[in-house]
């Protein structure tokens, strides 16, 4: 509990101090966007099988990109914490997920990606904020999936 805690302590700040001042959620009805952007190979790599695995229904594929410790922090239900509970919570993953980036800092083995989320084609259907850091290996983990719908009103 106590690395996650870290990862998100360290990876919060960053994530305020880097973003414009003038930040606005991509919203049809303000008609304003933020650029889409790229993002490093090792955390375009994360998204990239996160997206996979999603379509493909491979929820315990999905776990393994966690940490053992990692949270799914869902729109409207309780924390998930540690790969078996994400795989429980991941238990019939399906569609054309696709993770966009707006956002994205490392540094010190922690890190992290802000971007919407939408399935094919569809407009923004939610935002969301992984928490990551580097294992022993140097391969990136998610430490935290948080993610929210966008209300349509």
């Amino acid at each position: 509990m106590r690395s996650v805690a870290l990862v998100l302590a360290t990876a919060l700040p960053l994530l305020a101090a880097t973003l414009p001042v003038g930040l606005v959620a991509q919203d049809g009805e303000l008609g304003e966007t933020i650029p889409y952007i790229s993002l490093l190979a090792e955390f375009d790599r994360v998204l990239g099988d996160y997206e996979a695995r999603w379509e493909a229904g491979d929820g315990d594929g999905l776990a393994e990109l966690f940490t053992e410790d990692g949270f799914v922090l869902s729109n409207q239900r309780r924390p998930a914490r540690g790969r078996d509970a994400i795989r429980g919570r991941y238990d019939d993953p399906s569609g054309d997920l696709v993770l966009k980036a707006l956002a994205y800092r490392e540094g010190g083995g922690v890190g992290y990606i802000v971007g919407p989320y939408a399935y094919g084609e569809a407009p923004d259907q939610g935002k969301f904020l992984l928490a990551l850091r580097q294992d022993q290996s140097g391969r990136w983990l998610i430490a935290a999936d948080m993610g929210n719908a966008i209300e349509r009103r």
